[in-house]
């Protein structure tokens, strides 16, 4: 009869070891085969804007990394908080992942995603901003952000501007900016930056707050581009100074990120970090983000989970400060 002692190391003999856990032959060839199967990639934006050609560019280069194709799929809606939710609530398999928007903070807590982002996500890396920017028609009376101050001080409430929605980042950012400048403007909500610049177009409202859809129009001279909110001046608007630059202490980013559901077997995880990490640093990724004036900005995935931490913690008071509960309410 086989003693307990040889049938326990029989069964250790039989298991395979990797990083300081124990796993099943079978579970250790799993691992080592991922992926085996395409991969889903949500996008929660619309097709052909600027975030789904990044995310695409993106991909294909990881896709050529993992061997395996990487499907983008557009889920757009809510200020992208439809598409973040189809993410949190995906199979943890590993092959389902997507762009989970720094909004996911904000939304959050104001109830718009019925999705944790400190424990419902994994994630991957962050990839790349964007370049906010206040641009107005040509003939605009406006000539500089101070001109526009002056007259917005003089004029209380009566300086409009468009933007993608209540809550998003241009609305919050130049509510931000309103507090800094000490001005009251006249905020006008669209679905979405298209319909928000076919109206700064047609003259209905003074400016347009948004992400890259006015720049075409800056440079055929339809548009003036007032100031950018980044950290430092656009490299294809390099005459534009930075809101920051102008004396207002204010800086709005809202980097692009991907993950993917928690829960991720650790296996697939380190792949998908370790590919997309290359697929960002690629020429081919590059060239796109340079085109759509997507500066680089590439975190690892634990470092972008302490950064999203940290905008979660500053999101609580920002919503408190501009009320954003109750406009939010009013839609």
């Amino acid at each position: 009869m086989t003693s307990l002692k040889q049938t326990r190391r029989k069964f250790l003999e039989g298991v395979a070891y990797s990083g300081g856990v124990l796993l099943a032959p079978s579970l250790a060839i799993a691992a080592d085969a991922y992926p085996s199967k395409p991969i889903t990639f949500i996008c929660p934006w619309p097709a052909g804007g600027t975030a789904d050609q990044s995310m695409r560019a993106m991909c294909l280069v990881a896709s050529q990394i993992l061997k395996q194709p990487i499907a983008v799929e557009n889920k757009a809606g809510a200020a992208g908080m439809i598409g973040a939710k189809a993410l949190a609530s995906a199979k943890p398999d590993g092959y389902t992942i997507g762009q989970i928007p720094i909004s996911v903070t904000r939304f959050s807590q104001l109830g718009v995603l019925q999705a944790n982002p400190l424990k419902d996500f994994t994630y991957l890396a962050r990839t790349s901003g964007q370049t906010f920017g206040i641009a107005v028609l040509a003939e605009s009376r406006f000539k500089t952000v101070k001109e526009m101050v002056a007259y917005a001080k003089a004029n209380p409430g009566k300086v409009s501007y468009a933007h993608a929605g209540v809550g998003g980042a241009t609305h919050v950012g130049m509510e931000q900016f309103a507090i800094v400048a000490g001005v009251e403007f006249n905020a006008i909500s669209y679905k979405g930056g298209a319909a928000a610049l076919n109206d700064t177009l047609g003259g209905q409202v003074d400016m347009l707050v948004d992400s890259g859809s006015w720049a075409s129009h800056v440079e055929g001279g339809k548009m003036r581009l007032l100031a950018t909110f980044g950290e430092k001046r656009s490299e294809r608007f390099a005459t534009t100074p930075t809101l920051k630059e102008l004396g207002f202490n204010l800086v709005v980013e809202a980097p692009n990120g991907i993950g993917g559901p928690a829960g991720i077997p650790a296996g697939a995880e380190k792949k998908l970090r370790e590919a997309f990490k290359a697929a960002v640093n690629s020429e081919e990724f590059k060239a796109v983000a340079a085109r759509i004036d997507s500066p680089l900005m590439y975190l690892d995935g634990p470092d972008y989970k302490k950064y999203v931490m940290q905008v979660y913690r500053e999101e609580t008071d920002l919503i408190r400060r501009l009320n954003l509960s109750e406009l939010m309410a009013k839609g």
